[in-house]
């Protein structure tokens, strides 16, 4: 398919008028030479290892979930990984787009992916977006309460992780409303009340703050609340798609933070 065409499919899919103002989506890369696009990759960041699998792959165009492109670039330089990955991508005439906050906001998006793994109940937007469905963080109503130790099994198991971080409220109290946001979550739960935030990452006095009012907190990691999003995305772009485009995950893609 040509690119422009699959660009069409990506805004259909999300929108990036659903997208934060402060955030930088879309065709990042578009390509000196016009190409026909057969290999498609898709991964949360777009590091110089998944540049070098996309480039060993013939990869001809890459989803990068993150935006590589984010701030201003005034020089590039080869002994820097950042910008050796920009530099090898262009060379190598490498598409690259990025979705980010517009797939969290879309509905069927990133967040409610992630809301599906919490337990059956009643989701709606934290913050709608005018005349939309969508819009940014999820509020779910469980219709059976939970304790927190309950709510932590059931993420951990749905996100393929050992470990959560938790951040109890003074009372063991039981949770049936969670607010959650994918990725970093503290700006999303302004002026939200719940009884659990989910999220990837907050501060620390973000998290001291929600537990002296009274609610759990549950932290994930900031890609591990999206990573997991990935091969569902694929099973969406496959069937827009046409058969003759191979859409896959990368394999190297991870969450940088490791725990010892």
């Amino acid at each position: 398919m040509k690119l422009q065409s699959i660009i069409q499919t990506l805004e259909d899919i999300a929108p990036l008028s659903l997208a934060e103002d402060w955030d930088n989506v879309g065709l990042l890369i578009n390509p000196l030479k016009p190409r026909n696009v057969k290999k498609i990759l898709l991964t949360i960041d777009l590091t110089e290892a998944v540049t070098d699998e996309a480039i060993a792959g013939k990869v001809d165009l890459i989803i990068a979930y993150h935006p590589i492109l984010f701030q201003g670039v005034q020089r590039l330089d080869s002994n820097k990984a950042y910008d050796r990955t920009i530099m090898n991508l262009v060379q190598k005439n490498i598409a690259v787009y990025s979705p980010h906050t517009a797939l969290d906001s879309v509905i069927g998006g990133v967040n409610d992916w992630l809301a599906d793994g919490v337990g059956d109940g009643e989701v709606s937007v934290l913050h709608p977006i005018e005349n939309s469905d969508a819009g940014q963080g999820r509020l779910v109503e469980l219709k059976r309460p939970v304790k927190l130790k309950t709510l932590s099994h059931r993420i951990k198991k749905y996100l393929g992780l050992k470990t959560v971080r938790l951040a109890p409220a003074a009372e063991d109290t039981s949770i049936a409303s969670i607010a959650l946001c994918a990725g970093a979550g503290t700006e999303a739960f302004q002026g939200v009340q719940a009884d659990c935030y989910l999220t990837g990452e907050m501060s620390h006095h973000s998290v001291l703050g929600a537990t002296l009012n009274g609610s759990h907190v549950i932290l994930c990691e900031h890609t591990n609340t999206e990573r997991g999003y990935l091969p569902q995305f694929a099973k969406i772009l496959r069937k827009a798609l046409s058969n003759g485009v191979d859409v896959a995950v990368s394999s190297v893609d991870s969450d940088p933070i490791k725990f010892a």
